[in-house]
């Protein structure tokens, strides 16, 4: 009779540990799951008061176009063009969380007025186009996928050769679209990251220190189940299939994306090979990586003057029963006091003098 009650004992034993276990698993699922949709499957619009506008840069012309992606939701593109004498279509995909292509108008701008037409457009769950939101980091690379046989399907479009444009989640898009459009004649990656789950492990780590290592297998099994080989895709596997000239673009003080993430990696394997072509700076950050000096320091001072400007208000402007009027007074405050002219020339021309060499040189070889 002792020995079948100790045998008995084991069994409930298991039983309960076993139980917690799978507890413990669902529950890290669902947790995992529900920061990640939490953080990356929102909808994004752009900040009004500092949305660009077509008129602000003078003979830039813009044809809008509606095309679908992988579920049938419609995105908006524009194909932005300056004269007639185009050699090339440059498509940009756009980085995380500020909206769509709309703060990118500046570097259409640029690229139009230098021999190409531009197509930028807005990714799933961003400004003009439809989606209830992003869904995931995998979803840029098939709006890209999209947007690229979009393109190559139009008659007027068609016998251009196509560069690729990318920075930050746009970065990480157009290195790894080229796995599926090996055909694209030349990248430039600006900040970006190697594959989707980067940026969870990132970000992650600084809210959750080393318990996000616990979470990320559940990550990456829930973006397998919903994209498939676009979730273990990644932008060396890109470069594998590809003979598309490649330029890196990173900064070593990114704390959005950290180099190791993209820049080390890519540098590491290929750091001997003549198509690809890495800058690397020391002080420019993420979100203004190819702004001019000029342009980060008025902005720099600028901020500052806002903040000063708003913390002497008579009210509380963080409080969320204040949201309202500390949108309209922020809007208005960037209306009085933003130089437009600045922000519209906010560009590094000498980076973006090398981007289209680069550009010209690849489609020209």
């Amino acid at each position: 009779m002792k020995e079948k009650k100790v045998i008995s004992k084991k069994k409930i034993f298991l039983i309960v540990f076993c139980t917690l276990i799978v507890l413990f698993v669902v529950g890290v699922w669902i947790l995992s799951v529900a920061i990640y949709n939490e953080n990356f499957n929102q909808r994004f619009t752009s900040d009004p008061p500092l949305m660009f506008d077509i008129s602000d840069f003078d003979g830039l012309q813009r044809t809008q176009f509606k095309f679908p992606s992988n579920k049938g939701q419609i995105l908006t593109g524009y194909m932005y063009s300056y004269g007639s004498e185009q050699q090339g279509i440059v498509v940009i995909a756009h980085g995380f969380g500020g909206g769509g292509h709309n703060s990118y108008m500046d570097c259409a701008n640029y690229f139009a007025r230098h021999g190409y037409y531009v197509f930028a457009y807005d990714a799933t769950g961003n400004d003009e186009s439809e989606g209830a939101g992003v869904g995931g980091l995998p979803q840029g690379v098939i709006d890209l996928s999209y947007a690229i046989s979009f393109i190559e399907g139009n008659k007027d479009f068609s016998r251009f050769p196509i560069v690729l444009f990318g920075h930050s989640w746009g970065g990480y898009s157009v290195c790894n679209v080229l796995t599926y459009h090996p055909e694209v004649k030349a990248v430039i990656e600006c900040s970006g990251f190697n594959k989707s789950s980067d940026m969870f492990e990132s970000e992650g780590k600084l809210q959750a220190g080393t318990f996000i290592y616990v979470m990320l297998p559940f990550v990456k099994l829930h973006e397998f189940m919903k994209y498939g080989k676009y979730a273990t895709n990644s932008a060396m596997d890109g470069f594998a299939a590809s003979n598309a000239p490649v330029m890196i673009v990173h900064s070593a003080d990114d704390t959005v994306v950290p180099v190791e993430y993209g820049y080390d990696i890519y540098y590491d394997k290929y750091k001997d090979d003549s198509r690809f072509s890495f800058v690397r700076f020391d002080t420019r950050g993420h979100n203004h990586i190819f702004a001019s000096k000029e342009y980060v320091d008025y902005l720099k001072e600028f901020n500052e003057k806002s903040k000063e400007w708003f913390n002497q208000c008579d009210y509380d402007y963080k409080a969320s029963e204040n949201r309202e009027r500390y949108l309209a007074d922020r809007a208005n405050y960037i209306k009085e006091n933003l130089d437009w002219d600045i922000k519209c020339n906010a560009l590094d021309t000498e980076m973006f003098d090398k981007f289209v060499s680069f550009y010209d040189q690849a489609i020209n070889r």
